[in-house]
């Protein structure tokens, strides 16, 4: 007996926006990303696929991020900015690198100084197009945004420790402690703000340009978020966390043929009992926002959803 279905196959590329090529000392979503869309497309691939691209965190990697809801700032393209006046000639050639691997004590800085830059000129006028577009992404995506701004801007203050070793009110969520913090940190604040803004607005107009193009996107969402994280910080109780918001445990996998350790990753477990209770509303809207960005996601680990190995937290590989 034959069956009359038809399937289609479909195949695609792996490759990550940082790795394209440029001169800003890191692929962005620039020219050179958009003629990575259309070589795919040549190639008749449909898919492109990649790691994720929100902030990165300890070691630069992206999975271990400071925020599961916002964007890399280092993926802006400064090229696309002087197409919307908000950034000159001279603000593009300081964001300029050597060829050569990704170096980010170099790019980090010059990529906040190139959004800090746009935001001084979006503020005195300049790109007005822009204005209702971004008052509509300040109110659209406030349940995460504004509480991601504050814990960067408070971050920023105190030259990037982690979140614990800041003074204790604020470490511990102090609301009032966090108005005194945030009133004195408005202006950087706005900044995280609108620098988010930048990065969703260049990605739209990415994925735009692939749908037109037939190559459809493939994002990748870790299982867990990073200790310091804006997560764990705002949201303890989602987490398996002592009086001290530290974790009772952390994630990891056991030895295997591919490690006789084990490897320890240190990234705090979920309370998956409480998110049950919630109807795993925050898990719902991770998701939600990835499909956002991709039309397919892929979870990193996703062998966790079901079961997963837990380490005492503060152990150490052995």
């Amino acid at each position: 007996m034959t069956s009359d279905r038809i399937i289609f196959r479909s195949s695609g590329v792996l490759l990550h926006p940082t790795s394209l090529p440029g001169p800003f000392g890191i692929g962005d979503l620039g020219p050179a990303c958009m003629g990575w869309i259309e070589k795919v497309a040549r190639a008749e691939q449909t898919w492109w696929q990649m790691l994720p691209v929100g902030p990165t965190g300890y070691g630069d990697s992206p999975y271990q991020s400071p925020s599961t809801f916002a964007g890399n700032l280092n993926l802006i393209s400064p090229e696309r900015l002087t197409e919307q006046d908000l950034a000159s000639n001279q603000t593009v050639s300081e964001c300029e690198l050597p060829d050569g691997p990704v170096i980010y004590d170099e790019v980090v800085p010059r990529k906040r100084n190139l959004v800090r830059r746009a935001w001084e000129r979006f503020r005195a006028g300049e790109a007005r197009s822009l204005q209702s577009e971004y008052d509509s992404f300040r109110a659209d995506n406030a349940w995460w945004l504004d509480e991601f701004a504050l814990f960067a801007a408070i971050k920023d203050s105190f030259q990037g420790e982690a979140w614990w070793q800041w003074p204790e009110p604020l470490a511990f969520h102090d609301e009032k402690k966090l108005r005194d913090k945030a009133a004195n940190l408005a202006e950087e604040i706005e900044i995280h703000r609108f620098g988010q803004f930048l990065f969703f607005h260049q990605w739209q107009q990415m994925r735009e340009h692939a749908r037109k193009a037939g190559v459809q996107l493939i994002g990748d969402l870790p299982i867990y978020v990073a200790l310091d994280s804006v997560e764990v910080w705002a949201q303890p109780e989602l987490f398996l966390l002592n009086e001290r918001r530290m974790p009772m445990v952390v994630g990891g996998v056991p030895p295997d043929y591919f490690s006789a350790t084990g490897q320890l990753w240190g990234n705090p477990i979920y309370d998956w009992d409480r998110l049950k209770k919630t109807g795993f509303s925050w898990w719902i809207e991770r998701l939600k926002a990835a499909l956002r960005l991709f039309d397919l996601v892929r979870l990193d680990h996703f062998r966790g959803i079901e079961a997963y190995w837990a380490v005492p937290g503060g152990d150490v590989t052995s």
